[in-house]
This record gives structure tokens, sequence and C-alpha cells, in this order.
């Protein structure tokens, strides 16, 4: 007879992970054909678009303008370099650093700055058509980046990697006295 204060079995559960990667470089364009490499060249072709309907425009000096700019080069300059680093696969030789963490500030960030740009291009549009352009392509691309936001805070909190393969196996058991 087992003692009052002891089970008969317990089960024990044990989880591991384990991480998948390739260390070397190398140059991979099918990354491209992925969702978040479609909405880093979409980010990237409309940080442009935006860019240059207000570099052309004749209000392009005014504050609303330089900041319109500010928010696209910054925008297009990151992404970029995000781009070159996914497609060769940096970002999966340097796995330890959080890359989904900072993608997903970075585009939280930029979906808040491109709202703020774009609404004040769009209430400059009345004046000039460049603006309203602008604007157009900004609150496009704020819809990138909040959806790009949207499906790194998923990966954020599944644990995931931002390239490679992270595995997690969960196996139990259970173990039952013997009986006396």
């Amino acid at each position: 007879m087992a003692d009052q204060g002891f089970p008969d079995q317990h089960t024990t559960t044990v989880t591991s992970s384990n991480t998948t990667v390739q260390t070397n470089l190398r140059y991979d364009p099918l990354y491209i054909r992925t969702i978040p490499g479609m909405l880093k060249v979409a980010q990237i072709v409309l940080n442009l678009l935006g860019f240059i309907c207000i570099t052309v425009s004749y209000r392009a000096i005014t504050s609303r303008g330089s900041w319109f700019n500010t928010v696209a080069m910054g925008g297009f300059w990151f992404t970029g370099i995000l781009l070159a680093l996914y497609l060769f696969h940096v970002i999966e030789k340097f796995y330890k650093i959080p890359w989904l963490k900072i993608e997903f500030v970075f585009c939280t960030i930029w979906t808040f700055f491109y709202l703020l740009a774009a609404s004040l291009a769009a209430a400059d549009g009345r004046y000039d058509e460049a603006f309203g352009a602008a604007a157009f392509f900004g609150f496009v691309a704020m819809v990138a980046y909040g959806y790009d936001a949207f499906l790194k805070f998923n990966g954020v909190r599944s644990g995931a990697l931002a390239q490679g393969e992270r595995v997690v196996t969960k196996s139990s058991s259970t173990v039952t006295s013997p009986a006396y």
C-alpha cells in the first residue's frame, strides 16, 4: 500500500529545442518569393515612390516635405539593408541576435512615422498634387509596415527564428511506483 502523501504514478514531460541553421553565406533569390521578402520589396518600392513624389514637388523644402523624405529614406535604407542581409543569409549566420524583435520594433515605429508623414502630406495635397500622391504611397507603406510588424510580433511570440529552423519536441513518460 502506498503512503497517502505519494501518488502511485507521475508524469514527466521533457521539452527540447533543436535549432538548425547554416552558417555559410550564400545568395538565395527565393527569399523574395516569401511573404516577408515580398513585403520588403514592396516597402522599398513604396519608400522610393513617396520620396520621388515629394522631391519633384516645388514644396519639397517645407518641413512636411522634409519629414516625409526623412521617413521614406530611413525606411528605404533600413529595409534595403535588411533585404540584402536576408538574401545572403547573414541573418541566419548571426541567429543569436534577436532579429525578429529588432524588425518588430522598427516596423512598429515606421508604421507610426508613416501615419504621421502621410497625414501631413495629405493635408498639403490640396496645394500640390505631388504631396497627394506621396500621401497615397505613404499610407500604403504604413499598411505594409503594419502588416510586417504583425508578422514579426507573431514570430517573436512563437519563438521562431528570423531565418533557419527551430524544432521543438515534447516527450512525456509515465512512471509507476512499484507496489510493496
